[in-house]
């Protein structure tokens, strides 16, 4: 069997305003970090695919050593069709991650590039997105119409941002709020986006898109 792209979301939301001290608890004053679950074993996700608890255990192992202990544990704002992380499009680092379960936590630092202040701003406005994993391997079909199981030859790449959540379950959430936000706005969720987006990349009036 020959390894393709696999790509997993578990939808992110989070509940409240934001303010820039949630990192203060892992060290970094001032920063913004979000906590939820990332990926699930043993369960069919919206994909049709079943990771294994062996095997994403076995992957975030090595996950841990080798890059977020050496903090680089780096993923992307929407995912490239790329099996290499790219830094100009990098928006948050992995801080943590432990097991609850079969769901798979982790904290995540937003970080203060063009795409990290995008999606900080997303969550302020309350758009719901999600959070994906990325990897290489290969999937057998089960004797379960529509399912596939996820092979020994899977290797985790990054968990990536995502505007496309399609895997229910958790939600992640900033680790401290303290603002309220207006639920009573309706307007349509991509016509928010665009305009915080727009916001960003012209806010010294000189456009960058």
């Amino acid at each position: 069997m020959s390894k393709q792209m696999l790509v997993d979301y578990m939808p992110f939301r989070p509940i409240g305003s934001l303010t820039e001290s949630s990192g203060a608890a892992y060290g970094i004053p001032g920063g913004f970090v979000v906590q939820g679950i990332l990926q699930r074993s043993g369960a069919k996700n919206q994909n049709g695919r079943v990771y294994p608890r062996t095997i994403l255990e076995r992957e975030c192992r090595r996950y841990e050593q080798d890059y977020i202990s050496q903090h680089r544990a780096l993923g992307e704002l929407d995912h490239p069709e790329s099996s290499v992380v790219n830094l100009n499009n990098v928006s948050h680092n992995i801080l943590k991650i432990w097991w609850d379960g079969d769901d798979l936590k982790g904290a995540v630092q937003i970080l203060e590039t063009p795409s990290g202040n995008i999606l900080k701003a997303l969550f302020k406005a309350g758009i719901t997105l999600g959070i994906s994993s990325r990897g290489l391997g290969s999937v057998k079909e089960l004797r379960s119409e529509g399912t596939v199981e996820v092979q020994e030859d899977f290797e985790l790449i990054c968990w990536d941002f995502v505007s496309n959540p399609s895997t229910q379950g958790a939600f992640m959430k900033p680790l401290s709020m303290h603002e309220s936000v207006d639920k009573t706005n309706k307007t349509n969720k991509y016509f928010k986006v665009n305009n915080i987006i727009t916001s960003i990349l012209c806010d010294d009036g000189k456009c960058r898109i």
